[in-house]
């Protein structure tokens, strides 16, 4: 039985990552064993460690911005690992473009799994360096589409032979077929967002094109879903959410727009998306790699609204929803006045996202993981 160690953000901590993680080491559990370890990373120490145990995978020790005796912490309780899977997202750890993990990664003795969250088609130089470095201490690479393969190797010095594209799973229970929603003809036509909230996650262009479909019968509602990013909100505080509401006000759609500002458990999403006629990411950036809610958002069978990041034009590619142009509110509320208006249209994107998932619940692409594994133990002995 392979002892796997991870080196991400985990719950309680509420971001892509730790969600990511805690699925992956959900999906690497073997019968009940806890045969994982996770070493959390952190921008300041939680009082509550000693009683974090998600799932069957305990938290064991922490990774602290900064702080140095934690690093070696982390190596020694990596190191009594067969295998670290390693995230890797430019904020999550300490030093300039989180340079700090590349310590971690020289000193550490067990093999590596580097996980990348995001490849940058335009680094600075200093990115690049960061994430060639991370790279070239990683025993494999791992990316989670063929985009991201093709920046990386194009645009970094990279060796091929160690990358690999392993899917962003699914959960099970979200990857079977279920009936597409079926609104009575006077039921308002529901578009949902959710996640963490940031400025550039482009929800003001989202909220300018539900203003474009006021002329759409039934009517069609806007649900912006999430608490604002905790990293966002300690330096600049509800800023951007502040602006969001001043936006709605100002377009007269108080009755049309809703921002719910809590963070949704497991259940409370699910319900939610229960009740999506479409599901809209309006993201300002051209570059993100992996989308944690848009596999969730095609896993449940919404059809989807995008902007044309390189996640959402690969994983859409096979219909299961929409690309519309970047910070263009026109587009975007063409996109989803197409879906809205003919149930055709929304059933046979629903049958596509059900194509398109059907191979990537979590535990298939554990089984990718741990034949990474594998392939490391038996190079190694060699």
């Amino acid at each position: 039985m392979t002892h796997f160690g991870f080196l991400s953000t985990y719950p309680p901590t509420r971001c892509g990552l730790a969600t990511f993680t805690e699925a992956l080491a959900g999906g690497l559990a073997v019968s009940g064993a806890r045969n994982s370890t996770v070493v959390r990373v952190l921008d300041e120490p939680d009082d509550q460690r000693d009683s974090i145990i998600v799932g069957r995978v305990p938290s064991t020790s922490e990774l602290i911005s900064g702080d140095r005796a934690s690093v070696r912490g982390a190596i020694r309780a990596l190191d009594a690992t067969d295998v670290a899977i390693v995230q890797h997202e430019y904020g999550i750890y300490g030093g300039r473009d989180g340079e700090e993990v590349v310590e971690l990664l020289r000193a550490l003795e067990t093999p590596a799994i580097v996980v990348l969250h995001t490849v940058l088609a335009s680094p600075s130089a200093h990115q690049r360096s960061v994430l060639e470095a991370v790279c070239g201490l990683a025993a494999v690479v791992v990316v989670m589409t063929e985009n991201a393969r093709e920046i990386l190797l194009r645009s970094y010095q990279v060796n091929a032979a160690d990358v690999r594209v392993i899917p962003h799973g699914v959960p099970v229970s979200r990857s079977v077929s279920t009936p597409v929603r079926r609104s009575s003809p006077n039921t308002a036509k529901r578009v949902v967002t959710w996640g963490l909230i940031s400025a550039g996650k482009g929800l003001e262009w989202g909220i300018r094109a539900i203003a474009q479909l006021s002329d759409v019968t039934p009517s069609v509602e806007y649900v912006i879903a999430g608490q604002t990013h905790p990293k966002v909100l300690a330096h600049e505080g509800e800023r951007y959410r502040e602006s969001l509401q001043r936006l709605i006000d100002e377009l007269g759609l108080s009755d049309t727009v809703t921002l719910d500002d809590r963070y949704l458990d497991a259940r409370q999403l699910a319900d939610l998306v229960a009740t999506a006629d479409v599901v809209l990411l309006p993201y300002d950036s051209r570059d993100q790699a992996t989308s944690g809610v848009l596999v969730e958002a095609i896993a449940a069978g919404v059809p989807v609204v995008a902007t044309g990041f390189p996640h959402a034009v690969e994983l859409l590619a096979g219909g299961a929803g929409l690309i519309a142009l970047h910070e263009d509110p026109n587009s975007i509320a063409d996109s989803i006045r197409t879906i809205v208006v003919a149930e055709a249209t929304r059933q046979g994107m629903h049958e596509a996202a059900l194509r398109d998932t059907r191979a990537t619940s979590w535990p298939v692409v554990a089984e990718q993981y741990r034949s990474l594994a594998r392939g490391i133990a038996a190079a190694r002995a060699a």
